[in-house]
């Protein structure tokens, strides 16, 4: 397993999330139908719990590691690999045991008295072992983002989506029959299938790498042995002997130092949706709405609305994941010219790629949602958020960078001035019955925003980045074009079925899109030739 370069491995993660994404619609598609949209509320209501639990075990730890590695591998320090590997390992999983008894304890209290729908304990039960499990593999993730080695990463990703499709719709399907609550437990039962099988292709992989390493270190103390066998052997030994268990105090230290500020950035986020969750239930209800039409709207949109608009982010996630530990070691080497490179690279792929699906999204809610759901009076809801979904898209990239470049607590501001902003907005605006769940969607839509535009301020402050306003509007103008030229086509009906309109005139849009970045030179034959396998068709 070799090291990649920046685009080579952000590719390798795309491939792998466009692949988990596509499949991931499979149970988006098929659980509503199997146990509605209330039961989907259900399943979804246990999602900001376990998020803010796995926030405190895997939020800093993982993203510490890739960027500690990475210093450490650019010197070629393998024993520092270990103690670092080791030492995040044990924090993990002391935390991961820690919290899981914690939650197990006060899973009766909170679905009693946080939540408004008592039915998710079942689901809460279910959903436990996974901090466990997603602790230890987060670790194992960082390890290899660390060593700028994606392939682990990807396959994993890979095998979870793949078991937690299969189990989780035979076990929602099998559990039905004993209630609703089961049916969502089912699919939370599932997950944990899933992310086990993620976990066994991590054992796997690290395996294999410990064993390439291990014969790397061997060569290289037989080459060290040969070079010094005229060196009497008392000059050989080291002149200090530092226990293990002494050198391991300064590596916790600073894996500690190191992981809080990001944990805490996360977290904010993390609290932020669980507020948002409980928050929400609350104001809909003190706007009129019963509690089971609560559930369901809000497992529309989060299980239904925020998936669609979250399509993109399997390139901006696999931007972010580079990103961090190749800005870290250009940060290192005082190379700020890749720096500015590699920033701009993340940032014109996130633009480029996520405008078109933002067009998609705005003019075609209402068919997506019928073809995807049989649910179209959710379309709304969809188009509300289409808009700000660049704002997502790019939010990912700047927040890695502020990261990579030890601007953890300037991410963390951000994050939290959102989060407050959001949080009193939904309170607001939810609880007005002539707003509703929709109240909800603008708080939401201005948190995105605000925390972006924030992002983008602290990044350029930091290491004087910036983009060129013209891409913008060319960008702008092609998503214009790219629309006028989908709905020509869509209304033109050509062809018998809804979904083969749908599907023609979008493949219709993106080719005029594609066009016009060429034209524009957006896109050009050198961001061709840095594609991998593929880039040398376009060779001069």
């Amino acid at each position: 397993m070799t090291k990649q370069s920046f685009i080579k491995g952000a590719l390798i993660l795309l491939l792998a999330g466009i692949v988990n994404r596509i499949l991931a619609f499979v149970p988006r598609i098929a659980l509503p139908r199997i146990i509605g949209a209330e039961g989907v509320g259900l399943y979804q209501l246990g999602y900001p719990f376990l998020i803010v639990l796995l926030t405190l075990i895997t939020g800093g730890i993982p993203l510490a590691v890739a960027k500690w590695i990475a210093e450490a591998e650019s010197k070629g320090d393998s024993k520092r690999v270990k103690q670092i590997f080791r030492s995040a390992m044990a924090l993990t999983v002391l935390l991961s045991l820690l919290l899981t008894g914690l939650f197990v304890w006060l899973t009766p209290w909170i679905t009693t008295r946080l939540m408004t729908d008592p039915r998710v304990y079942q689901t809460f039960l279910m959903m436990s072992p996974l901090l466990l499990i997603i602790g230890i593999s987060s670790v194992y993730r960082g390890y290899f983002q660390g060593k700028q080695n994606m392939i682990p990463t990807a396959l994993s990703q890979t095998l979870e989506t793949v078991i937690r499709i299969v189990f989780a719709l035979l076990f929602a399907k099998w559990l039905l029959p004993y209630g609703l609550a089961w049916g969502a437990a089912g699919a939370m039962l599932g997950v944990v299938v899933g992310e086990i099988g993620g976990l066994v292709v991590l054992l796997w992989q690290y395996a294999i790498d410990r064993k390439r390493v291990k014969l790397a270190i061997i060569r290289e103390e037989s080459v060290t042995e040969l070079a010094s066998s005229d060196i009497p052997s008392a000059a050989a030994k080291p002149r200090f002997h530092i226990p293990f268990h002494k050198r391991r105090v300064p590596v916790m230290r600073r894996l500690i130092s190191l992981s809080v500020p990001v944990t805490g950035s996360r977290m904010i986020g993390s609290l932020s949706y669980l507020l948002e969750s409980i928050l929400t239930a609350r104001a809909l209800l003190a706007a009129g709405i019963a509690v089971g039409a609560a559930t369901s709207q809000y497992g529309a949109l989060q299980g239904m609305i925020v998936p669609i608009l979250l399509l993109p982010t399997a390139l901006t996630y696999s931007l972010a994941v580079s990103l961090v530990p190749s800005l870290s070691e250009a940060a290192a080497k005082g190379d700020r010219a890749t720096i500015h490179k590699r920033l701009h690279q993340s940032m014109r792929l996130s633009l480029v790629t996520g405008a078109p699906f933002v067009v998609v999204m705005l003019l075609f809610a209402e068919p997506l949602c019928r073809i995807l759901y049989d649910h179209v009076e959710i379309a709304p809801m969809l188009q509300w958020m289409a808009p700000v979904g660049l704002f997502i898209y790019l939010q990912a990239p700047l927040q890695a960078a502020l990261q990579a470049l030890d601007k953890p607590t300037t991410a963390l501001l951000n994050t939290f001035i959102g989060a407050v902003v959001k949080l009193v907005l939904i309170v607001e605006l939810a609880s007005n019955p002539s707003l509703g769940i929709y109240g909800a969607l603008i708080a939401i839509n201005v948190n995105i925003v605000l925390v972006t535009a924030l992002h983008w301020i602290a990044v350029v402050r930091s290491v004087g980045f910036s983009m060129d306003l013209l891409d913008f509007l060319k960008v702008g103008a092609a998503m214009f074009i790219m629309g006028a030229a989908s709905l020509w086509v869509m209304n033109l009906q050509a062809l018998p079925a809804l979904w083969h309109n749908l599907i023609l005139a979008c493949t219709a849009g993106i080719v005029v899109y594609l066009v016009l970045m060429v034209m524009m030179r957006i896109i050009d034959r050198y961001d061709a030739e840095r594609i991998p396998y593929l880039g040398r068709w376009f060779k001069s």
